[in-house]
């Protein structure tokens, strides 16, 4: 039995995306919670907890569209084609949050409240494209032959404008969660209260998405609640439950700093892997799977080696950059 190129190429572009969501995720959760914390010194740390690190966690995002373009080149420009609209307002956003984000540190103090407005905006505008991305992504596209047959505003549907409301809502959880790890005192006291909020919010946006998912998509819910997978599947949702219930005890307990954070991140994995389970084996749904949008084996396999070069290197500086800067930000000691 030969080796099977795209199903290992859809495992690294899966991990390239989880790793992006959950380090690209706590930096975008920042900037959505700005508004909610007016002191200026207080601002100054939020920003400060991630500034070593902030652009490296977007080279995730960089290394899964290289996979892609790499390894599936026909979804590669179907996405673009379909998705077009909220992926350029993401890179906007992106864009303009990171200028902001450089240039606060530089600005006036009459200037800085600017600044500080631009970067939550940024920080909204991209996670809330990037919710709509795959709430579109979910619903599926119209398809004629291997062409994109749909309207540019297709992807705006009541679905996909939800999830982009409900990627904010986890994106300010792995915000809120990495500040109690990072911060101390009033922040952090402020922190826990909202995480509170918010993980309860994570679980009523994951129920919704659960239930409107398969009464739109009746192949999802065949999925789901065809026998066996109903018994394969059934500890998803009790593990939400649980993970929930234990994330909100232990944000009570104020000795524990990394565990809130933690706990987040295994909430946002059992979405992913909800949403895994959902639209396998299809990378343009609803038709056109991972192995029919496969490129020529001989170029996937050339590009492999590179990946698998490459990914650990990223590893690497990634996890040695954050041992490096590991310490908790001490107010009026900045970054820069």
């Amino acid at each position: 039995m030969g080796i099977d190129l795209s199903l290992i190429w859809t495992v690294i572009i899966a991990f390239g995306l989880m790793m992006y969501v959950i380090m690209d995720g706590f930096d975008l959760g920042i900037g959505i919670l700005f508004p909610f914390v007016p002191d200026r010194q207080q601002r100054d740390i939020m920003i400060n907890t991630v500034a070593p690190v902030w652009d490296g966690n977007e080279t995730w995002l960089v290394l899964g569209g290289a996979a892609m373009f790499a390894a599936f080149p026909l979804a590669y420009g179907f996405l673009l084609s379909a998705l077009y609209l909220p992926l350029m307002f993401m890179l906007a956003g992106l864009i303009w949050r990171g200028v902001s984000f450089e240039f606060r540190f530089k600005a006036s103090e009459r200037r800085r409240p600017f600044w500080d407005k631009a970067f939550a905006f940024g920080s909204y505008v991209a996670t809330f494209s990037q919710g709509v991305a795959l709430g579109a992504f979910i619903n599926g596209f119209k398809i004629d032959g291997t062409t994109f047959a749909g309207a540019a505003l297709d992807c705006f549907t009541p679905f996909s404008i939800f999830t982009g409301f409900a990627l904010m809502v986890a994106y300010a959880l792995l915000g809120s969660t990495w500040l109690i790890m990072k911060t101390s005192d009033h922040l952090q006291r402020r922190m826990r209260d909202l995480a509170q909020v918010i993980s309860i919010g994570l679980l009523m946006v994951i129920v919704v998405v659960s239930v409107w998912t398969p009464l739109a998509h009746p192949h999802i819910a065949a999925r789901w609640l065809s026998l066996p997978n109903f018994f394969y599947l059934l500890p998803v949702p009790f593990l939400v439950l649980g993970v929930t219930w234990l994330h909100l005890r232990i944000l009570r307990r104020r000795e524990l700093h990394a565990a809130p954070f933690m706990l987040a991140l295994l909430m946002i994995f059992l979405g992913y892997t909800g949403l895994a389970i959902s639209m396998w084996p299809y990378i343009i749904p609803p038709s056109i799977t991972i192995w029919a949008a496969a490129s020529p084996p001989e170029s996937s396999g050339f590009a492999l080696v590179g990946t698998l070069l490459i990914v650990p290197i990223v590893l690497g500086y990634t996890t040695w950059s954050y041992y490096v800067f590991r310490d908790k930000p001490v107010a009026g000691e900045g970054y820069h």
